[in-house]
């Protein structure tokens, strides 16, 4: 394990973290730094604690339509597959009968 240490909103967070993993979370705490800035730049009158709530919900909305949106490719891409085998099954069938 490693430790970094993160900044969000100004403030430093120390973090242990496997090292392959190092640079994917550095990403995801810029993500989420920049995503509370520009929610405490929109509410400047709010409470920090409104603010970070307001944006964790627009993250996890964020990552709600993502695995829904993943769930329904995964759909349609099962549905193509399901038309090619049987695509491919009446192909057999004709070859082996012609």
């Amino acid at each position: 394990m490693k430790s970094i240490k993160v900044t969000i909103l100004g403030k430093q967070y120390p973090l242990k973290v496997e090292e392959s993993e190092e640079e994917n979370m550095l990403r995801i705490c810029s993500y989420v730094d920049e995503r509370f800035r520009t929610y405490r730049e929109q509410l400047v009158k709010q409470p920090e604690a409104t603010v970070m709530s307001l944006a964790a919900l627009s993250i996890a909305e964020e990552l709600f339509e993502a695995r829904n949106n993943s769930s329904e490719m995964e759909k349609n891409e099962q549905h193509t597959m399901d038309r090619v085998n049987k695509s491919l099954e009446k192909l057999l069938e004709q070859i082996k009968e012609g």
